[in-house]
């Protein structure tokens, strides 16, 4: 079941010096809690909106239609926090996709894809048998990179150690990387050259090279094509646009690998049933708790937080769950942090591609392409539906002229208007309707109302820097030991005591948790 909020009292929030405070009520934030609650602190959530969830978050925006209004899927929050919170006894619910994915073509044609191979196998055998002989060897291997992923998600970086250290905390961090490595050898051992060779060909090339290697099918390669420039400004050629494709098939449900679910409740149940984790361990969730400024104790270490109503809350600990920018540069006060720390994080790119469209409307498309003439849903409309890119060509025209439906490659400033224009907004919202019009003929005028969320609305609404929903870009340099900038990727920061948890740390962005943790097993290491 899910429910809206947490109510906020200025006197428990005050009344004592909290071991910790988290930034920010989004599913990392909550995820740091809970583990750090666990842990033994007393653990203090603040929370902007009157709605924990971040971008996984449910809300009535229509009257009477409840949706997913960020996220909306999930198949990243890693395996160990399922079963360390036990979320599925807090509430968490997959419904597991099946088929995950529908492309209309205008010629007529469609392909369905999902956990069925024999499915896979005759709905891309209409467009290439040698395709569909092919794809469950891709399917493997992108699954066995994913494994090999697994090392790097669950534990942070290993990092240098910053500033002045101890004797044992150089040989511990010394333990930790050797030991960090020998598991990475271990796993490329177990993987072999050719499919180490293989590896790095997916992190560096283009997402196009690697389907084109791979497959014959356009609309095979479109499709999947997808999955390498959701979120991101970059286009199917653009180098490293593969490992973005990898990090969107690594998902799993339930054991399943490459199986993304829905979640009962849509996806603010997956932060309610972590947060009910948070809470069950000794958390303590405020709403409508906007933090202004981390305050700071001879501009060497964290002493607290101000929030925007003048209150002061006291830790030595904080975990922010903003973005890096967010973060670092408007939320810390100016000339405490080193100058070179502050221009790498401005400098850092935070664009977007991504506007959200919630529709509620009174009946299901109907695709010319299926032929049928029933009300009720059919096997098309169990996934996600890819429109207006039958090719990997249209994907990367998309990418420099025009608008199509996730939607994908929306400029934060348009160059023909503003966001801020009611009218320049309905006329783009008509546009992505009659796109969706020319494959379900009849769609526009089963709208009954819509919530759309632009760039400029993710960075208002949710807080999203820039609009980018991964908290800053996932290029090759912006990974790994790069995020959030070199030097700084353990989740740690030049400010004693300041730490970050949320997506702009690695391993980065997506419905994960995996930042909020081992953020928190950081910090709870250095209090030891």
């Amino acid at each position: 079941m899910w429910r809206r909020s947490f109510s906020t009292t200025p006197g428990q929030l005050t009344k004592k010096k909290w071991d910790a405070l988290v930034i920010g009520g989004g599913h990392n934030g909550l995820v740091a809690a809970a583990y750090l609650a666990r842990g033994g602190l007393s653990v203090a959530v603040l929370e902007r909106r009157h709605v924990i969830g971040g971008a996984a978050v449910t809300e009535e925006i229509v009257p009477g239609f409840k949706f997913s209004r960020c996220s909306y899927v999930q198949g990243l929050i890693r395996p160990c926090i399922i079963s360390d919170l036990e979320l599925g006894r807090h509430g968490l619910k997959l419904l597991k996709r099946s088929p995950a994915s529908f492309t209309p073509c205008l010629d007529g044609r469609y392909l369905l894809l999902g956990p069925d191979q024999a499915l896979n196998h005759s709905e891309i055998s209409k467009f290439s048998r040698s395709d569909a002989e092919a794809y469950p060897r891709y399917e493997k291997q992108l699954e066995r990179f994913g494994r090999f992923m697994d090392t790097l998600l669950d534990t942070a970086p290993p990092e240098s150690l910053q500033g002045d250290s101890s004797f044992n905390d150089k040989l511990s961090n010394k333990l930790h990387k050797s030991a960090f490595w020998a598991r990475c050898l271990r796993q490329a051992a177990s993987l072999g050259q050719k499919d180490m060779v293989d590896f790095m060909d997916l992190l560096l090339a283009p997402a196009s090279k690697v389907l084109n290697n791979w497959f014959e099918s356009d609309v095979l390669k479109a499709t999947l094509a997808t999955d390498a420039v959701i979120g991101s400004t970059a286009s199917v050629h653009t180098p490293g646009s593969g490992y973005v494709l990898l990090h969107h098939v690594m998902g799993e449900s339930d054991g399943e690998h490459g199986i993304w679910s829905y979640v009962e409740g849509g996806m603010g149940s997956v932060s309610m049933a972590i947060a009910n984790a948070a809470k069950e361990a000794g958390a303590q969730i405020f709403t409508n708790a906007e933090v202004s400024e981390v305050l700071t104790e001879d501009s060497s270490s964290v002493k607290g937080v101000l929030l925007a109503d003048g209150t002061r809350v006291e830790s030595s600990v904080i975990l922010s769950n903003a973005t890096p920018y967010r973060t670092f540069v408007e939320l810390v006060p100016s000339n405490v942090l080193p100058e070179k720390f502050v221009s790498a994080i401005k400098n850092s790119d935070y664009s977007s591609a991504t506007t959200k469209i919630n529709m509620a409307v009174d009946k299901l498309p109907q695709f010319q392409c299926c032929n049928t003439n029933h009300s009720g849903p059919g096997p098309e409309h169990f996934g996600t539906i890819h429109i207006g890119a039958e090719t990997m060509d249209e994907v990367h025209t998309a990418w420099k002229h025009v608008i199509n439906l996730f939607i994908q490659y929306t400029p934060y400033k348009p160059s023909d208007g503003t966001w801020e224009d009611p009218v320049y907004r309905e006329a783009f919202a008509q546009k992505c309707f009659k796109l969706i019009d020319e494959y379900a003929p009849g769609f526009s005028s089963s709208v009954i109302s819509y919530d759309m969320l632009t760039p400029p609305d993710l960075e208002r609404e949710i807080g999203l820097t820039g609009g980018n929903i991964f908290h800053g870009a996932m290029g090759l340099d912006s990974l790994f030991l790069m995020r959030p900038v070199k030097g700084w990727s353990n989740y740690k920061s030049p400010l004693k005591g300041l730490y970050l948890c949320g997506s702009g740390a690695h391993p980065g962005g997506g419905v994960m948790g995996a930042p909020g943790r081992n953020a928190a097993l950081v910090v709870l290491q250095d209090l030891k």
